[in-house]
């Protein structure tokens, strides 16, 4: 299994596991995780080829599954009860196979902004990790000459600086922390997902969706209800694709309804 990082915040409450999407890290979920407590603890994952989790030689999204569940089992032991599982974009869909494979780890399961869609779009990403590859890092002095670098290619502020967190300083000089290479060579899978063989999640999910989004529809509900037979879909106004960042007092509201709910 591949070691996986993670950090918790909170010691009271039940567990609520947090997972990110693609080129992102366990600490985007930081706001949202201080803001359930005390009510909630969290526990935010680094996945595989992402901050500081072990890298992997492939992409497979069942094996990305089995390598967090293994982690939620080993870390949540002792709480001795299924925790709640969030998963965005990338993470959404690492999360709905690990329900799927896994139901007994899991209470309640929230994916934000992906569905259980195979060929999905990618093609924001294949720019941005483009871009990123782009840059010759030989010349970075610091982050602020990445910036500056970027700009042309990538002029959203917001975008650049999430995905800048992940440039990172070594002894020889600025490296990108996530696995660069596999992940713009494996967008193809990373934009697929797997056969499920049937399998089913009987409990309740919350559907999340960004209104300015494209990678979730209300026409894709029978779909999503066919792998997860009590999935409730909500569209967050006025977001696009990371709502939890861009619309975090409306996620953070909907996360304490769902999850509090008897």
């Amino acid at each position: 299994m591949t070691i996986i990082s993670s950090k918790r915040v909170g010691d009271t409450g039940r567990r609520v596991v947090f997972l990110h999407g693609l080129f992102g890290r366990g600490k985007n979920f930081t706001r949202i995780a201080k803001a359930l407590e005390p009510e909630f603890s969290s526990l935010l994952v680094d996945l595989p080829n992402h901050g500081d989790s072990e890298w992997t030689e492939t992409f497979d999204y069942i094996d990305l599954a089995d390598s967090v569940a293994a982690h939620i089992a080993e870390v949540t032991e002792a709480d001795q009860q299924p925790v709640h599982l969030v998963g965005h974009s990338m993470g959404g869909k690492i999360a709905m196979v690990l329900a799927l494979r896994r139901p007994e780890l899991i209470d309640r399961l929230v994916v934000v902004d992906i569905g259980p869609n195979a060929g999905g779009s990618l093609g924001i990403f294949d720019h941005l990790l483009s871009s990123l590859a782009g840059l010759d890092l030989d010349e970075v002095e610091s982050r602020t000459d990445a910036d500056a670098a970027l700009q042309e290619p990538i002029p959203q502020d917001a975008i650049r600086g999430f995905l800048l967190q992940n440039l990172r300083p070594t002894a020889d000089g600025y490296a990108w922390q996530p696995n660069l290479g596999l992940l713009h060579s494996s967008l193809e899978a990373i934009g697929d997902f797997p056969d499920m063989g049937g399998a089913r999640f009987d409990h309740p999910v919350l559907w999340v969706a960004g209104e300015r989004s494209d990678y979730v529809s209300r026409e894709d509900l029978p779909q999503m209800r066919t792998l997860f037979p009590r999935a409730a879909l909500l569209t967050v106004k006025g977001s696009g694709h990371w709502v939890h960042s861009e619309k975090p007092e409306a996620f953070i509201s909907a996360l304490r309804t769902f999850l509090g709910r008897s």
